[in-house]
């Protein structure tokens, strides 16, 4: 049974990485330019594809997990400065949308839904992505992790799209492919499917319980 109800929602919100574009060789290409200038090392894009997900801290973190067996707080730190500056100046070389999803937004456009953008990446990049893929007509805003003080899975960005384009969370659908996805939806009282083909940080994503898999955002057409 499909929760995807689309002629009840006036609000879709989507997350970004993994479930709108396949953005992990970029990252992988980013995360290996800022190793080098750290003289520190490099790792595969198979890693890379496990260790996103969770935002860009966490990223850094895993990577000097492994290449160091420890995390120093200040080579972090210094890592993510870095890989911010790398990946924010050219954030989309080889970022692709996944199968089905200009499909369904085109759909979304037809059918004079609000859609939203939020994502735990930085708002610069995330907006660059999407201008870069011509996607801008598509979204009424795009909410980055950078926009409050906290970010998904807290659900306050979740809320502030409800309340700012003055839905129920009964007539929002949240589309992600992380468990920060499904714990924000579900802290917003938001029904939240997820898609099986993005990035959980090497986790299944049915260990977090997510009300409905797909994995083709067009077979949600086909239910409505």
């Amino acid at each position: 049974m499909s929760i995807a109800r689309l002629s009840q929602r006036n609000v879709i919100l989507f997350d970004l990485d993994g479930t709108l574009v396949d953005s992990a060789f970029d990252l992988y290409r980013a995360m290996n330019l800022s190793l080098a200038r750290l003289q520190l090392g490099q790792v595969t894009e198979a890693q890379v594809r496990v260790w996103i997900g969770k935002g860009t801290a966490l990223f850094c973190q895993s990577t000097l997990q492994y290449l160091k067996g420890e995390v120093d707080p200040s080579l972090q730190q210094q890592l993510l400065d870095t890989f911010l500056e790398i990946y924010n100046a050219d954030p989309c070389v080889d970022t692709r949308l996944f199968p089905g999803v200009l499909a369904f937004l085109q759909w979304g456009q037809q059918q004079n839904k609000t859609m939203i953008c939020v994502t735990n990446k930085p708002e610069l990049p995330a907006r660059k992505i999407i201008e870069i893929l011509q996607l801008n007509e598509y979204f009424a805003d795009v909410v980055g992790g950078d926009r409050f003080e906290v970010r998904k899975p807290d659900p306050k960005p979740l809320l502030y799209c409800a309340e700012t384009f003055n839905a129920s969370v009964e007539q929002c659908l949240m589309v992600g492919d992380s468990s920060n996805d499904v714990e924000a939806a579900r802290r917003a009282g938001m029904d939240c499917i997820v898609v099986s083909y993005g990035y959980n940080h090497g986790e299944d994503i049915r260990n977090c319980q997510p009300q409905q898999i797909v994995d083709d955002l067009t077979e949600l057409l086909n239910e409505s």
